[in-house]
């Protein structure tokens, strides 16, 4: 996805963030200022000491002394001030992006289910990881060396002026050529950071499909063929950091050769004002050392452009997702269903993923109270799609879905989805306990309650053979449970919720025919008076439903009971016979 942000885009956008801490930033530019302050006050104290530093025998010991004690007053100050304010700008740095990571992340809930879709998940890691981190990185860098670095450099330069215009001139003319040479590098490397930091999102995403597949990819000897591809990247981002670092790393070289040239320059000049009498020897000292301090900022933030640039880059990923447009909203009035009967009516609705690629053709279903509709077609005519519709995860090009005669677009996406219960082919679960993840939808829900929606559905047995039972801990899609445990588990989540109407996408798919029987019994009981959707490809499991529909290429082609189609002799008796085909 090509970046909506640039540079100055990116840099209002972080400085719009800091807005809600101009005070803590205010305190820490009072302490640069103090900072700095204190540091150029020592060169002044020791070019006073060498001055009273006269020749043999005639020195000021008493005076030294005196000023010896203000350096070690101002240095102590100094290293308070410089602790207080990496406090304040470690909290300032992290605060903000502990924000952009609860923004972010808040924000793949608000997203439409199609940009999911459309990005790769270890991309999207990337950047609420990765990028934030580099970001905070730079942020860090900006605050405690940057900030300080151009205090430093305005201060030393008003201290010169004071003390001798003629040589803080000679200062004057060259930095340009240092500013320019810093800026005209850093410009041209933005870029080159940017492509890194989408690289390495790639990156991330190559790795994280792997590992989540690597049962896969090792049942099909597809280890060499994934070492290639993930080559590949990695050579990608070598090339592309290896030209981005390199490029802003040229700063620091020729930025030092343009300093030392100031500092040959106040060295000259300083010494013909000594022999010349316009200057005394500790003035000369102070000088040649607010030289360097005048140009050791400047080292710093050659340094610190590096880190700038790779920051701006990786801020600007995290913004891309961040201004991502949400789903359409909820209604500003939404309408409610206080006593969900479960009657469902589509009404010629159409949808497709791609605009040239129509997915839903025209489908109208009607579904009364308690009725059992089942959906059965070949793979790709559009099963699972009136599903994600039917439960608002994506919204219709056209038509109209109604429950109760209430459409669901008029309702909010929370109230739609409290009136489903859903057990998909896909299961998931999340890290904790088995309990943990059969409450989701009801997590206010007693240990009876639980033990009897487990037993309802034929999960109590292996649950209780666990080590800690339903207090077991399973790690990240249900850990090293079989799928058709991982399966059970969902179906007694739905089991305990019990909402009004249900849908079963292959919700058995997974678990063995003995048991599979005795949950479709439990599925039986349980929808009794309750409006139920069934996507099916094994046939036999949904012979008793009141109405099957039969869908082929995103189209209704076929309703009508079991026995009905199969008198038909039409798609759906094809089907049927294929399957028990010796």
């Amino acid at each position: 996805m090509k970046s909506k942000n640039g540079k100055k885009s990116t840099l209002s956008k972080i400085l719009h963030r800091l807005r809600d801490y101009r005070g803590r930033l205010l305190i820490t530019l009072f302490l640069s200022l103090a900072i700095v302050s204190l540091t150029l006050y020592v060169p002044i104290l020791l070019g006073d000491a060498i001055d009273l530093i006269v020749e043999p025998g005639n020195v000021d010991f008493r005076g030294i002394l005196d000023i010896f004690a203000r350096i070690g007053i101002a240095v102590l100050l100094t290293s308070v001030f410089q602790w207080v304010m990496n406090a304040l700008n470690n909290h300032i740095a992290f605060s903000v992006t502990r924000d952009m990571r609860k923004e972010a992340f808040a924000k793949i809930q608000a997203l439409p289910l199609g940009y999911l879709d459309r990005h790769r998940t270890g991309d999207i890691v990337s950047r609420i990881i990765t990028d934030v981190d580099q970001f905070a990185d730079g942020l860090l860098m900006g605050f405690t060396q940057l900030f300080t670095g151009v205090v430093t450099i305005l201060g030393t330069m008003v201290f010169m002026l004071v003390i001798n215009w003629h040589i803080a001139l000679v200062v004057l003319l060259v930095t340009p050529l240092s500013l320019f040479i810093a800026r005209f590098i850093a410009t041209h490397t933005f870029k080159m950071f940017r492509m890194q930091s989408e690289i390495r999102g790639e990156q991330t995403a190559v790795i994280d499909e792997y590992i989540g597949q690597q049962k896969v990819v090792q049942a099909f000897s597809h280890e060499d063929k994934s070492l290639d591809e993930f080559d590949e990247v990695n050579d990608r981002l070598e090339k592309c950091s290896l030209k981005a670092i390199f490029y802003s790393s040229l700063v620091a070289p020729t930025t030092r050769f343009v300093n030392a040239l100031v500092y040959a320059g106040v060295c000259i000049f300083g010494a013909m004002s000594v022999i010349g009498g316009g200057l005394t020897v500790g003035v000369l000292s102070v000088f040649l050392n607010y030289a360097n301090q005048y140009t050791k900022p400047f080292n710093e933030i050659s340094g610190v452009v590096t880190e700038l640039q790779n920051a701006l880059a990786c801020a600007g990923r995290v913004f891309d997702l961040l201004e991502e447009p949400d789903q359409s909203p909820d209604p500003a009035l939404p309408e409610h269903i206080d006593n969900v009967l479960g009657n469902v009516e589509i009404r010629d609705l159409r949808f497709s993923y791609d605009i040239e690629k129509p997915i839903i053709k025209g489908v109208s279903i009607s579904a009364k109270k308690g009725q059992r509709i089942a959906i059965v077609g070949p793979t790709g005519c559009g099963k699972t799609t009136m599903i994600n519709l039917l439960m608002r995860f994506y919204d219709p090009d056209s038509g109209s879905i109604t429950v109760d005669g209430v459409e669901t677009k008029n309702m909010t996406r929370h109230d739609l989805r409290r009136m489903f219960g859903m057990v998909l082919q896909d299961t998931w679960l999340k890290s904790g306990t088995i309990r943990e993840n059969i409450t989701m939808g009801k997590p206010d829900a007693t240990y009876e309650e639980v033990v009897a929606a487990a037993k309802a559905s034929h999960a109590h047995s292996f649950i209780k053979k666990l080590s800690d039972g339903y207090d077991t801990v399973i790690g990240e899609a249900g850990g090293l449970l079989s799928q058709g445990q991982k399966q059970l588990l969902c179906i007694t989540r739905l089991m305990l919720s019990l909402p009004p109407m249900l849908i079963l996408d292959e919700a058995t798919s997974s678990i063995d025919t003995r048991t599979e029987a005795d949950v479709q019994s439990a599925f039986a009981e349980m929808m009794k008076g309750r409006t139920s959707f069934i996507v099916a490809h094994r046939l036999s499991t949904i012979k008793e439903a009141d109405v099957i529909i039969v869908m082929r290429a995103g189209e209704v082609i076929e309703t009508g009971t079991h026995e009905e189609l199969l008198q038909k002799g039409g798609f759906y008796s094809e089907l049927y016979n294929s399957q028990f085909a010796h």
